[in-house]
């Protein structure tokens, strides 16, 4: 059976999905994905994967995809992040059997995208990406799709669009933001970008980015004409986003502890979801926040989730009336709504001139860590530095390194061929030599096993030493005999 293409496979396959949960690294894990289906999600993603890991590790594969079957988590779109087309196709291949869809991670904008050269970082590489995407869709029995973010200019933003269409792409996911736009430089999320996409291109069109409730979602299929619309941060902080419904914290969470029971996943997802959940309310008992953070089992987070239920249920029971909500929010702190990501103007003035107003500290910038003030140091530095009180972590002062003469890594100081170790290696085991300095002794190890070889060939076995001591009885007789 030929597999389904473009807005047929999107209304067959996908359902006509319209409301769609974003693939979230460790956030969209099966029990989540379960939350958000039982309350309006037609569609979910798995977390982001990697596909040379998925590749090479059975654990993996199993942890993020191969556990229990959970005939409820249908349609789903597996996504991978890649950089070469082998490896992305032979990872795609293990997966197809379990989704519905594969999708290529084009929109990750995380630095450890860039280190790893993956997601945003290869919207400029149209060549690999039409190797990849044409690939896929010759060797996949499920259709390949892909999630990107638009480029500052419109029109390349289209081409980008039009480019992965004609290579096989047979679904299309927009963020309306550049790969620059993130985190407190986020901004608002360009609609007008996606709108242009979405008239250029014959493949369906989801949406992402600006949405927070469910009026949101309809403005923009509204404004957009996009197929359906995808949520990451407003699905976190309210699961029931698409139902149109903002809920009590503890029933959000008590359901999806639940949940987790019957499909268990690592704790730091667990811990991350509440904090997701109860973001507003650990912003008033601090106390608790910290607990969340340092509790080691379910059980402690099911207890910590219990005790700040009873403090919202108890401040509830003493509230005036026709008392506000506080903070500026929409909602009092114990119901699920978005959270507002604020600016950098912003953020400064949320935790004080310092940043440790109210006990909560902002982001550290690279300056401010590389400075040596231990008290914007990271966690991990000041145990260091507690260690060590004249351990400095200034870069001007770490010692400089000569390069290897081949690759540029930092050369070995005693080797003999000025290489680091690897390079060193290749070429002491090429040319037979020596390098003290690394402990690479191929030419020593060399001349002892031919003198091993030459030593062995002067020792006979006992049976030749009998014949050869005969030997020489017999030709001792004869010389007796010759003289008399």
């Amino acid at each position: 059976m030929p597999k389904l293409r473009g807005e047929a496979f999107w209304r067959e396959t996908l359902r006509s999905a319209h409301y769609v949960v974003a693939p979230m690294v460790d956030q969209s894990e099966l029990a989540w994905r379960l939350l958000s289906r039982r309350h309006g999600a037609q569609l979910c993603y798995t977390p982001m994967l990697h596909a040379q890991v998925f590749l090479r590790d059975a654990n993996y594969r199993r942890e993020n995809l191969y556990g229990e079957a959970c005939p409820e988590d249908r349609p789903l779109i597996v996504q991978f992040c890649a950089n070469d087309p082998e490896v992305f196709v032979q990872a795609a291949l293990l997966a197809q059997d379990y989704c519905d869809a594969i999708d290529l991670n084009l929109g990750c904008p995380q630095m450890i995208a860039k280190r790893g050269h993956y997601g945003a970082f290869l919207q400029e590489e149209w060549d690999l990406l039409q190797r990849m995407i044409l690939l896929a869709n010759e060797k996949l029995s499920v259709p390949i799709t892909c999630k990107i973010r638009i480029f500052p200019d419109i029109d390349k933003t289209v081409k980008y669009a039009q480019m992965l269409e004609k290579a096989g792409c047979q679904l299309l996911t927009v963020h309306g933001r550049t790969k620059e736009q993130k985190g407190p430089l986020a901004g608002v999320a360009s609609w007008e970008h996606i709108q242009a996409v979405r008239k250029a291109v014959n493949i369906p069109v989801f949406a992402n980015g600006n949405i927070q409730c469910l009026s949101d979602v309809e403005e923009c299929i509204r404004k957009t004409g996009v197929h359906g619309v995808m949520s990451a941060e407003g699905n976190l902080h309210n699961p029931a986003l698409f139902e149109g419904r903002n809920p009590l914290v503890w029933e959000m969470a008590e359901e999806y502890l639940e949940i987790v029971q019957k499909y268990p996943c690592p704790l730091s997802y667990v811990r991350a979801h509440l904090f997701k959940l109860w973001h507003h309310t650990l912003q008033v008992y601090q106390q608790l926040r910290e607990e969340l953070a340092k509790v080691k089992t379910l059980e402690g987070i099911v207890d910590v989730n219990r005790e700040l239920k009873l403090r919202c249920q108890e401040e509830i029971a003493n509230q005036k009336e026709g008392e506000k909500p506080k903070e500026g929010l929409p909602f009092f702190h114990w119901i699920c709504q978005p959270y507002i990501r604020p600016g950098p103007k912003e953020r400064c003035k949320e935790n004080g001139a310092s940043g440790t107003e109210k006990g909560v500290r902002g982001k550290r910038t690279l300056e401010e860590e590389e400075d040596g003030n231990s008290e914007l140091l990271s966690k991990n530095k000041q145990k260091k530095k507690l260690r060590n009180p004249n351990k400095s972590f200034d870069p001007s002062l770490k010692p400089k390194y000569a390069k290897c003469d081949q690759c540029g890594n930092p050369k070995g100081n005693k080797c003999v061929f000025n290489m680091c170790r690897g390079c060193c290696k290749k070429r002491a085991f090429k040319e037979t030599a020596d390098c003290p300095g690394h402990g690479l002794l191929f030419k020593t190890k060399y001349e002892k096993s031919l003198s091993w070889q030459h030593s062995q060939r002067g020792i006979q076995s006992p049976e030749m030493s009998r014949r050869g001591e005969g030997e020489v009885g017999e030709a001792v007789v004869l010389k007796e005999a010759g003289e008399s």
